[in-house]
């Protein structure tokens, strides 16, 4: 099933962006884009924080295309080389899809896994030498002895793409816990040739505090080998018992990661409680606060903790939204196919029902715009293709590409 859609916007807006990376940058003035009142009262550490001015794409510049409605609640999506794409569905299944919007059959040969609540096969990368060696990686929730974990295994997928050979697990972020919620999900490399690794605090009550705890891999960003041994160059954690995987502590429910296309530089997106969306640029053994700092409350309405947003030694998100969007996957724009959008970060929202466009300049957001907003549909990852457009997965199913006309 394909269906086109063609985005127009009235009047004289012209493109907006603003990035020294952007060769076709210019200052937005437009009002932010956020117009509902926020959860709460509390203010951003530095202005641009949050609702920072829009941006507006020009009328005719991007087309959205559904290849396919055919998938089953579709996790997350990668390209391969030769343009067609690799989906996750949360079920545990692994499928190939062709430009024209044909569904393979599933790949077998995945692991058994967990796919209640949030759990399911989630993220998913390949390696940087696929072309030679075929491997790719994936994140998943296992059950193991003592309750559910946030998994990473990997394997070769078969010449003839119906299985995946010499499956493993290479990772598996304890403790265990019974719970099926907050799993985090992504899994990228960078630019070391090193896999990151998000994972959640697992919601709870009784499973929130970890988040703040070294020797727990809940709520954290993980850094290991292909082998999934801890990574060389790894930060120390000064608590008693760190684990020598974490690269940063202090998160949620981290469901986006993306390599900065100039930089380098890890960027992570979680979704926080009622308020509090966070968009973060991970520095090695720093601290994101959570739950010990957050622009969110409660979803029943009281403070969490202390009520308190800064603290000496907590980092500070890049960017939040109050009322929340629910950012999933992303990643940056590297193609100059539409203009203005180079290293612009693309991000899926879940709640908010569209892509988030965030236009960044020395790593501050200094524009918002809202794509896709009247298709109704719950965006769960977006990649870059390799004929340089964009790729977007939704939970109802749908796989879109977003390119020039």
């Amino acid at each position: 099933m394909k269906r086109s859609l063609m985005y127009f916007f009235g009047g004289s807006l012209a493109l907006l962006s603003c990035s020294q990376d952007d060769d076709s940058a210019s200052e937005p003035n437009l009002p932010p884009v956020e117009t509902s009142a926020p959860n709460t009262t509390y203010k951003p550490a530095f202005e641009g924080q949050t609702r920072i001015s829009g941006v507006m794409t020009p009328a005719n510049a991007y087309k959205a295309t559904v290849i396919t409605s055919e998938l089953t609640s579709p996790w997350g999506v990668t390209a391969l080389p030769d343009g067609r794409l690799l989906v996750t569905e949360k079920a545990g299944r692994l499928r190939i899809v062709t430009a024209a919007g044909a569904v393979s059959a599933p790949i077998t040969g995945i692991p058994a896994v967990n796919p209640a609540g949030q759990g399911g096969l989630l993220g998913l990368c390949l390696d940087p030498n696929f072309a030679s060696n075929r491997m790719i990686y994936w994140s998943f929730s296992e059950a193991i002895s003592g309750g559910n974990v946030t998994a990473i295994g990997k394997g070769r997928l078969a010449d003839n793409e119906q299985s995946i050979e010499g499956a493993t697990v290479i990772y598996r972020a304890l403790p265990a816990y019974s719970g099926n919620l907050h799993y985090g999900g992504r899994v990228v490399f960078d630019r070391t040739g090193n896999l990151v690794v998000s994972t959640g605090e697992r919601s709870d009550l009784q499973t929130r505090p970890q988040a703040q705890v070294a020797s727990s891999a809940l709520g954290k960003v993980i850094r290991i080998t292909k082998d999934g041994q801890p990574a060389p160059g790894n930060p120390t954690f000064a608590q008693a018992g760190a684990r020598p995987e974490l690269y940063s502590i202090g998160h949620r429910n981290p469901q986006g990661l993306a390599i900065h296309p100039t930089t380098g530089d890890v960027w992570q997106g979680e979704h926080g409680p009622k308020g509090g969306d966070e968009i973060n640029r991970l520095q090695a053994g720093a601290n994101y606060g959570w739950p010990t700092i957050t622009y969110g409350v409660e979803y029943t309405g009281p403070a969490i903790g202390a009520g308190i947003q800064q603290q000496e030694g907590l980092e500070q998100p890049v960017y939040y939204w109050d009322p929340v969007v629910s950012p999933s996957g992303m990643t940056f724009y590297t193609s100059d196919r539409i203009s203005g959008w180079r290293n612009n970060l693309f991000i899926g929202a879940l709640s908010g029902q569209h892509i988030v466009r965030l236009v960044i300049d020395n790593n501050k957001v200094v524009g918002e715009e809202r794509l896709l907003a009247s298709e109704g549909q719950r965006f769960r990852d977006i990649t870059q293709g390799s004929d340089g457009a964009l790729y977007a997965v939704t939970d109802q199913g749908r796989l879109y590409r977003i390119d020039r006309p």
